[in-house]
């Protein structure tokens, strides 16, 4: 095989779809695995639409998940991606060569025009298609329609009888009809830009792209960029169009369906080596048996020849599971790296942390971590770790903590850890069981009031680690402030 060049070439209208970012995850992966060079082309020809915020979405969303470009001009000299924008010249140019070569021509029919023959077409129950009747003006017609102050685009001259064969590395080959599939469509708009039919091809074929690998929603524009590459004498690349990413109810992924925004994915806690392990495997796999996979593996392993034709389907339940186990996998240094973010930005720790501070925070985290499923949840589980006024659940309260004897518990377990040497299990757990002989209860009974009064919530580390964490001033003054609640509530 030779030197492989493959491409990811979104357009920056708005965040990057996880559909996109499988895409871009594809070609990276071909192109590591055959130590070939992945490229970023930023396709921004649609000026209304196309922002720099946009951009940077994109370029932030690549970098989360790893997946960087191996070259590309930039803007003003810098290492960055190529940007269509900045090449109207080439596509002027390979325009023009295509109306020398006869393969293109000015197309005057205003939009009102072109929709009253479609709805024609329609009421004929003929397929819509553009009718060529701007390929063969004569210079004097031309010269009319200017006079009329028409504005032209530039159509490309299809093939006018037999078929476009598309030989795709996923489905086989797949044969266009030219008369029925492929018409006479612009390659420029008449406010001077290309379109993507036409651009891509020029890129594609000036950047030497050897491998397109792009969404089964591309499959029927690529008849069209075939004919294009043949007609400018280009070497046409191998293309492989790859399946579509469904939601749970088997429609396209969608914002109905949740989460679909890389960006949204980083934001709410998923690990970028989860999130690519978990996209590599939206139709691809490597057996039945494995599921994890590191980058290393994944470069290793990963084959065209392996995606599938079918659809694939997002599972966010999946995706969460494969999240937390890359989460347990962190050292705790490493976990407290990415989550400190979560806690500063929920004003639980405070923007320069104290070397006493982060030693408590990796303690918190030692007993976090296997009950995480998103970096996010960090938050919730831990808030009562950090501040002492956290907010009680109240359904919660409502079931535990209005059951009768539970003031005494309360009181009790106080004056337990009020003389305690130390709040560690080894002590504590001698001095509950005599509680339970005392009120006669079981273990349970005691332990969740303590719970709640210490977190607000039934959900917790061990209560021996909470206490120890907590030190036994904190846990004191929390079950002094449990009791006032419900006194002054009426609670008990």
């Amino acid at each position: 095989m030779s030197a492989v060049r493959v491409r990811f070439a979104p357009s920056p209208t708005g965040y990057l779809h996880v559909g996109g970012a499988r895409t871009a995850l594809f070609n990276w992966l071909f192109a590591k695995h055959h130590s070939g060079v992945f490229v970023l082309r930023i396709e921004d020809t649609d000026a209304a639409r196309s922002t720099e915020a946009a951009t940077q979405v994109i370029l932030d969303a690549l970098e989360y998940l790893g997946l960087d470009w191996d070259e590309g001009p930039g803007r003003g000299g810098d290492y960055g991606p190529y940007y269509q924008s900045q090449r109207l010249d080439l596509y002027q140019k390979y325009a023009a060569k295509l109306m020398e070569l006869g393969r293109a021509y000015e197309c005057y029919c205003t939009p009102e025009e072109l929709d009253q023959r479609r709805q024609e077409q329609i009421k004929q129950g003929k397929d819509t298609r553009y009718d060529g009747r701007c390929r063969h003006l004569s210079d004097q017609e031309r010269l009319d329609l200017k006079a009329q102050g028409r504005v032209p685009v530039i159509r490309f001259a299809s093939l006018e009888e037999g078929e476009t064969p598309v030989e795709d590395l996923v489905r086989g080959t797949v044969t266009f009809d030219n008369v029925t599939q492929v018409d006479d469509f612009v390659i420029f708009k008449s406010d001077g830009m290309p379109t993507y039919n036409f651009a891509v091809v020029v890129d594609d074929a000036l950047m030497k792209i050897t491998h397109v690998i792009r969404g089964e929603d591309h499959l029927s524009n690529t008849p069209k960029q075939i004919q294009i590459y043949e007609a400018l004498g280009f070497e046409v690349p191998k293309f492989a169009h790859i399946p579509m990413i469904l939601g749970p109810d088997k429609s396209l992924l969608s914002k109905r369906h949740g989460a679909t925004s890389v960006t949204q994915f980083y934001e709410e806690g998923y690990l970028a080596s989860a999130m690519v392990n978990y996209l590599s495997l939206l139709g691809w796999g490597y057996d039945d048996s494995q599921t994890i996979f590191s980058v290393d593996e994944l470069t290793e392993k990963f084959s065209l020849e392996r995606v599938s034709k079918n659809p694939a389907v997002f599972d966010i339940q999946k995706l969460e599971w494969m999240n937390g186990v890359y989460i347990r996998e962190l050292a705790l240094p490493e976990l407290y790296d990415v989550a400190l973010p979560y806690w500063q930005k929920a004003n639980l720790l405070p923007a320069e942390v104290s070397p006493a501070i982060k030693e408590y925070a990796l303690r918190v985290l030692g007993e976090l971590q296997t009950r995480l499923k998103l970096v996010a949840d960090v938050i919730e589980l831990g808030q009562y770790f950090f501040i002492d006024d956290y907010p009680y659940q109240p359904d919660i309260v409502r079931k535990i903590l209005t059951k009768p004897q539970t003031e005494d518990v309360l009181n009790y377990v106080h004056d337990v850890i009020k003389d305690a040497p130390q709040l560690d299990e080894e002590y504590l757990k001698p001095q509950f069981k005599i509680g339970l002989e005392k009120f006669g209860i079981k273990m349970g009974e005691l332990i969740q009031p303590i719970r709640v009064a210490l977190t607000g919530t039934n959900v917790s580390p061990g209560i021996y680690d909470v206490l120890e964490l907590l030190g036994k001033e904190r846990v004191l003054a929390r079950i002094e402030r449990t009791l006032t609640m419900l006194r002054e509530e009426e609670l008990i």
